[in-house]
């Protein structure tokens, strides 16, 4: 039997959330959370496989997340994914050097596409790359 893998979606929207969340939850362990401080609770008490992060939020961006995330979870797999209509090339740049993004997508998200790029991201953290 296989089990499933745990995705973390962490977005200011409530209706992104809900959108991924319905999306997403027969394939996946969906944990979301509305701001970097509930995804970084969830991070310190669950085994996650991908964090997904919007990129324009309120408190912090994502880049900012990630960053947190490589300070504060260095163990956890270059799994991280940034979701968002929003982004400074500079920003997103420092994140694949410095914070082990894996990918940027682009909002509006298509659904299978996004399943594939999941789905690669929790192929090379198992494969160790």
């Amino acid at each position: 039997m296989n089990e499933k893998h745990s995705i973390l979606y962490v977005d200011d929207e409530e209706s992104n959330l809900r959108v991924f969340k319905s999306t997403f939850r027969r394939e996946f362990n969906i944990y979301i959370a509305n701001s970097a401080r509930e995804g970084m609770m969830i991070l310190e008490n669950s085994n996650i496989d991908v964090v997904i992060t919007d990129q324009r939020m309120p408190e912090i961006t994502g880049v900012e997340f990630l960053k947190q995330i490589h300070e504060r979870f260095p163990h956890i797999p270059p799994s991280r994914l940034i979701l968002s209509g929003f982004s400074k090339d500079e920003e997103i740049d420092v994140a694949f050097e410095k914070y082990k993004l894996f990918k940027f997508v682009s909002k509006p998200w298509n659904a299978d596409d996004l399943r594939e790029v999941i789905l690669k991201a929790i192929e090379i953290k198992e494969n160790g790359k």
